[in-house]
């Protein structure tokens, strides 16, 4: 007996390694094997929505923990509440962007709202951008000219503590002819959030070229390249009149919610 429950254990080590093996063999992106920079919008909706980003935050940073990642907050606009505005992460670890790129899209939240009084049900949307870093022979891929460049210092509004940043280091990158902005203020200092700022900036811009097939960073034209338009969202999250997480994407589905917002997203992403 003890001898078959060793052999179903050994059996479910190896149905795990080879489940892992499939999935790092759709890895053949150009950028699969790289880092991430994770953005989070918050949509329409004032302090619900500013929640509802704070929450898919949260969710992102206990899936990073659960794969063993390093992740770290580079910028947060604050609202209401608690809430945010928006945040970008930035995750380390084999494969992130591989695993995190189709997490980008729109995520609907519906849920009776503890912000409102009569207790009324309310829809919240946030939209997730995932970038990959770019690091190596990928950066320096483009020529950015420091004349399309608008660069502000601000002092950072991220939580307080002994590391909060008390003078002009944070810094907000604006790239005119496409109106793409990143901002950075995790660093210690301003050259260092620059720096990464900048590296962010390519990998946005790469990534534009790419979808619109793009060659020449002069190609890239504001109507194309800026703003953010929020289409079909991609999972809803129902606490309200019922609880399921349901991507529309894959039809993939669970009741499990609490398990979801705590990071397990293993089965929607793979």
């Amino acid at each position: 007996m003890e001898q078959s429950e060793e052999t179903e254990k050994e059996l479910g080590k190896l149905e795990k390694k080879i489940k892992n093996l499939e999935i790092l063999f759709r890895f053949i992106d150009r950028y699969d094997k790289n880092d991430a920079v994770l953005n989070i919008h918050s949509g329409a909706g004032g302090v619900d929505a500013q929640d509802w980003a704070r929450t898919l935050l949260k969710m992102y940073e206990k899936f990073s923990d659960r794969r063993g990642w390093i992740w770290k907050v580079l910028d947060q606009s604050l609202g209401e509440q608690e809430g945010i505005k928006s945040a970008s992460l930035e995750i380390s670890g084999k494969y992130v962007y591989g695993y995190l790129k189709k997490e980008s899209g729109v995520h609907r939240l519906v849920r009776v709202s503890p912000f409102s009084a009569k207790g009324l049900r309310h829809t919240s949307f946030a939209l997730v951008e995932v970038l990959p870093e770019m690091e190596g022979s990928a950066s320096g891929e483009i020529k950015i000219d420091e004349k399309d460049l608008r660069i502000e210092t601000f002092k950072s509004s991220g939580p307080g503590g002994q590391h909060m940043q008390k003078t002009e280091s944070a810094i907000r990158i604006t790239h005119m002819p496409t109106k793409v902005t990143v901002s950075v203020q995790s660093e210690r200092s301003q050259s260092q959030n620059r720096q990464k700022a900048m590296r962010i900036l390519e990998s946005r811009l790469i990534q534009k070229m790419e979808e619109f097939k793009i060659k020449e960073l002069s190609g890239l034209k504001p109507e194309l390249a800026s703003g953010i338009e929020w289409g079909n969202q991609i999972r809803s999250y129902v606490m309200n009149p019922y609880k399921m997480v349901k991507d529309h994407r894959t039809g993939v589905e669970t009741i499990d919610i609490e398990s979801v917002f705590e990071g397990d997203l293993d089965r929607f992403i793979e």
